[in-house]
């Protein structure tokens, strides 16, 4: 009889297995992501919601899912449709706007405190004489870097500077919005200070220094500040028309970005084509000559998976250790406002909302994104080129922030599947 139960036991056992397996295999688990992924992007453009988009999903070494949608350019400045419009490829490079603050910036301090250059904790007066005074005493290199040094959100430099040296001495003399280290408070000009401070303490300009020391090593070679002044590079994705949305935040008070001293109508430098190559944003073009420490690099998703392999890989790059280990983590370990250095580590973060402990990832404006899981070894890399849908009748451009969850959470449930949870 005991023999009995067992057999019977053993053949239910060996049926669940198999159905699990059936269920979970990986070849099936990849199939369910593709269709997925596909659903959710093919029909964003079906329905004009955004002209196209680049996905890339990578778990460990294999790149379980890369692929482009739509087309890198839609419409023209005046909104007709291209005819033919331009498909987008996975080879088009795109304005990553934001993402160039932990691409670019973040990484580049992180290997000048590797080469203990400087010190996340180092006050900014030490290398920016226009921050030693009462208030800005206080400010570090970590405020900055963590936007918890009170700076303003964002500012129309270009009212004001004209060039790089202008939009560092202006920010320098504009007042504090907050008290240092009270509250976490998005700001461009901090990363545009990271810019300067890297520039003092490398003796480069910023894009040759992070042209040096991170893209060439890295082998990024499509990553470039100012790609339309190469001549170089083809494939490039269109973005805004001009810059509308800035141009309502220099008029429109109920942005909340009304500043007392800048009558609108006295600077009329706005651009009035689609922009192809040139940075979007404002600050970085019109003011810092199209390179900046918040904005201003493109790059294409397989020079962006080099970098976020080399920070997966606790900064090892083949068998190159790149950044130490210790940096990487010291970077990527959360703070009192949930987030690390540079980059977003909040789980309320809505594009990568209740992501397991420990992920970590940014976005950028254009359209753009990054989302890292280091648990599962997992990332994903989504660059949309929103804009060049125009602004919708709100005065607000397409908010991609709900694709980007769903794709991050059906990447989430491919990993669960193949680990059977």
């Amino acid at each position: 009889m005991f023999k009995r139960s067992l057999l019977i036991i053993l053949f239910l056992s060996a049926i669940g297995l198999a159905s699990n397996s059936q269920i979970i295999s990986p070849k099936a688990a990849k199939a369910n992501l593709i269709f997925a992924i596909d659903s959710i992007l093919q029909s964003q453009v079906n329905q004009d919601k955004i002209p196209g988009a680049v996905i890339e999903i990578k778990i460990g070494d294999q790149i379980i899912y890369k692929h482009a949608f739509g087309y890198a350019q839609k419409y023209d400045y005046s909104h007709h449709l291209l005819n033919p419009p331009e498909k987008m490829t996975t080879d088009h490079l795109f304005d990553i706007a934001s993402l160039t603050k932990v691409i670019g910036t973040t990484t580049s301090i992180m290997l000048l405190v590797d080469r203990g250059l400087l010190k996340v904790d180092d006050p900014v007066y030490r290398y920016i004489k226009a921050f030693d005074i009462p208030g800005k005493r206080e400010i570090t290199i970590r405020h900055l870097l963590t936007h918890t040094a009170g700076l303003y959100e964002w500012y129309p430099l270009y009212y004001r500077a004209s060039n790089k040296d202008e939009s560092y001495k202006l920010i320098g003399e504009l007042p504090l919005m907050l008290p240092v280290g009270v509250q976490r408070r998005y700001s461009d000009l901090g990363f545009i200070i990271l810019g300067e401070i890297i520039e003092i303490v490398s003796g480069l300009p910023l894009e040759k220094f992070e042209k040096q020391n991170i893209f060439l090593p890295l082998k990024m070679n499509k990553t470039i500040y100012n790609p339309r002044k190469t001549g170089s590079f083809k494939k490039i994705a269109a973005t805004s028309h001009g810059n509308p949305y800035e141009k309502r935040m220099v008029y429109d008070s109920t942005l909340g970005f009304k500043i007392r001293e800048i009558d609108p109508s006295r600077w009329n430098g706005w651009r009035t084509y689609t922009l192809r190559g040139e940075v979007n944003d404002g600050n970085t073009w019109y003011a810092n000559g199209g390179i900046s420490g918040a904005a201003g690099l493109f790059s294409t998703i397989d020079d962006l998976q080099n970098l976020v392999d080399m920070l997966i890989n606790k900064g090892k790059t083949g068998s190159l250790q790149f950044i130490s280990e210790n940096t990487i983590s010291s970077f990527l370990t959360k703070d009192k406002f949930n987030n690390g250095l540079g980059w977003m580590m909040d789980p309320d973060n809505s594009f990568m909302k209740n992501g397991p402990e420990g992920s970590f990832g940014h976005t950028g404006f254009t359209g753009t994104s990054i989302s890292v899981i280091p648990k599962y070894n997992l990332s994903v890399i989504l660059l949309i080129n929103r804009q060049n849908t125009g602004l919708l009748s709100s005065g607000e451009y397409y908010n991609v922030n709900q694709i980007r969850l769903q794709v991050f959470n059906s990447a989430l449930k491919y990993q669960k599947e193949i680990l059977g949870q």
